[in-house]
């Protein structure tokens, strides 16, 4: 029996996919490297765990996790010998049975030093934690500011000192904060144990001091030891700074795990859930569906029936504004407001084509009260990405497009319930934002292997950059011959695919994680459960909306 045409296209789009998930999972073997072997065994013969070995005793047993940021720095500071996973670990999981926030110092890079990233790594998770009010455990172990960059790191309102202001912030608002000592804590980063809750320190490899020993007698002239200076025992027994004194890495491990598990029970933002049906459709049924080539149409609502329990969702506005799939569902259990990008080509009510992953006014305006519909039952909202942008023209101007864009932006930014973004394909310009782009605070924002994340896609750049450097040698009297111009082309797209990589959204923490796509529901689950503790303090608002 002859192999139908649409059979053949499933079987490369997934062949495709597949080798993308191979390739970022070999890319998170190198990651979980941290700085190399020879620095892991280092560790290990100073009776010290790895980070990622400190976070897994830290966790229940089983528990799922989400991972932030562990391309944090990937291809960054190269000159550096680069910073991988930012130089810290930062997981959401379950200690005790409770949802936590754990940050955790990579000491195998660069000895735990803060890079640029690092910073920015730790105020995400900070971010996290606020938003959702869930505890947060600080593993310190860290050279302080990487000093050859500290003009990026250290004086500025997003820079190292904004940690102290939410450590304080955080205490005032209840969330439980605790830091365990388990390795160096030098200069201004020792102010993080003491500004949080409770802190522990492990004896003989932990240290809490302004400034070393060598900087001591540099400075006033004492000789000391580090020890003595800001070692456990003075720390626990003479200055008061911590709280607990342990002997091991393993000990200050279940230590915390029982410090978590007297802290009383959480709030509730009162999200709806029953009992998990996996979808009927195979969850792995994704990774042919999703076409290799980013521009041809396919069926969204088929990738939906992937990814939302029993396959079932109820349609909200099904025959309007066909460009964007607005639905009921739930997701293990959760109910959710899913808004997708329809990528079909499609008719409106008036008989006028559309093409698929377009913003159109009628979807937008659709978008906008189904975002409003959500607030008022406290429905989560999940938005999917694979959009290219608003639509332009003369046609589309007219009909107001501009407005009804800000009103799904407006409806969107001040949006109350908690948002998650999946970016599944293009999430391009405008289209990026009106979506739940990084900018207007998703909970939760990631990204499949397929995710292209930029102003425009590669090509459309490449040929407006071209057009510019083309008319610039003209206007200087220049010939460019069309070998030379393909050259250029071929140049500048090459540069600007590189920068709407996945993996370079991830590097500078616009997406918090490149996942597989089966990894979607449990992304979604982690999320609405850590979003589920805290109630909303404000009221939704949308305030002025041009209709």
């Amino acid at each position: 029996m002859a192999v139908s045409s649409k059979e053949i296209e499933f079987n490369f789009n997934e062949d495709q996919m597949r080798l993308k998930i191979r390739a970022l999972e070999q890319n998170l073997e190198k990651v979980y490297l941290g700085g190399g072997q020879k620095k892991i065994d280092k560790l290990h013969k100073a009776g010290k765990l790895t980070a990622r070995e400190r976070i897994k005793l830290l966790l229940d047993k089983g528990c799922e996790i989400q991972e932030i940021g562990a391309f944090a720095g990937h291809g960054m500071y190269e000159e550096h010998g680069g910073c991988p996973s930012g130089g810290v670990v930062v997981v959401i999981g379950l200690v005790s049975g409770r949802r936590c926030v754990i940050v955790a110092n990579d000491a195998t890079v660069k000895a735990g030093a803060w890079f640029p990233i690092t910073g920015k790594k730790n105020l995400r998770a900070q971010e996290i934690a606020m938003e959702n009010h869930l505890p947060i455990i600080y593993l310190v172990d860290s050279a302080g500011v990487f000093l050859p960059m500290q003009e990026e790191i250290f004086a500025d309102k997003e820079h190292f000192g904004r940690i102290f202001r939410n450590n304080a912030k955080m205490s005032a608002q209840g969330i439980v904060q605790i830091a365990a000592v388990m390795g160096s804590c030098v200069a201004g980063g020792a102010y993080l144990p003491i500004m949080s809750d409770e802190s522990l320190i492990v004896n003989k490899t932990g240290t809490i001091f302004l400034a070393g020993s060598y900087l001591v007698k540099a400075a006033i002239g004492e000789n000391i030891d580090n020890e003595s200076l800001g070692g456990a025992t003075t720390h626990t027994e003479i200055s008061g700074v911590c709280d607990y004194k342990v002997e091991t890495d393993k000990e200050c491990l279940a230590t915390i795990r029982e410090l978590v598990d007297k802290i009383g029970a959480p709030d509730s933002a009162g999200f709806d859930r029953k009992k998990t049906i996996e979808p009927k459709e195979a969850l792995k049924k994704v990774y042919g569906l999703l076409p290799a080539e980013r521009s041809k149409p396919y069926n969204s609502r088929a990738i939906l029936k992937c990814l939302v329990d029993e396959s079932k969702f109820t349609e909200y506005k099904v025959g309007f504004g066909k460009t964007m799939i607005t639905a009921y569902a739930r997701i293990d259990g959760w109910s959710v407001g899913i808004i997708m990008n329809n990528r079909e080509l499609v008719k409106n009510g008036k008989g006028e084509m559309q093409f698929g992953g377009v913003i159109y006014s009628d979807a937008a305006d659709k978008a906008a009260r189904f975002i409003m519909n959500c607030n008022q039952k406290n429905i989560p909202l999940v938005f999917i990405h694979d959009v290219t942008g608003f639509m332009v023209g003369s046609k589309s101007e007219h009909q107001g497009i501009i407005k009804d864009g800000a009103k799904m932006v407006n409806a969107m930014a001040n949006s109350v319930v908690p948002k998650f973004s999946i970016v599944i394909g293009n999430s391009y310009g405008a289209g990026n934002y009106a979506m739940c782009g990084k900018a207007y605070d998703p909970r939760l924002i990631v990204g499949w292997p397929t995710a292209e994340i930029a102003v425009m896609s590669g090509a459309a750049a490449a040929k407006t950059l071209l057009q510019i450097e083309v008319s610039s040698l003209k206007a200087k009297g220049e010939k460019i011959t069309a070998a030379e111009e393909k050259e250029l082309f071929d140049k500048i797209k090459n540069k600007y695919d590189e920068q709407i990589s996945p993996y370079y959204a991830s590097s500078r923490l616009w997406i918090d994680a490149i996942i597989d796509p089966i990894e979607t529901r449990k992304v979604i689950s982690i999320g609405i459960d850590a979003a589920n503790h805290k109630k909303a303090v404000e009221k939704y608002n949308v305030g002025v909306i041009q209709t």
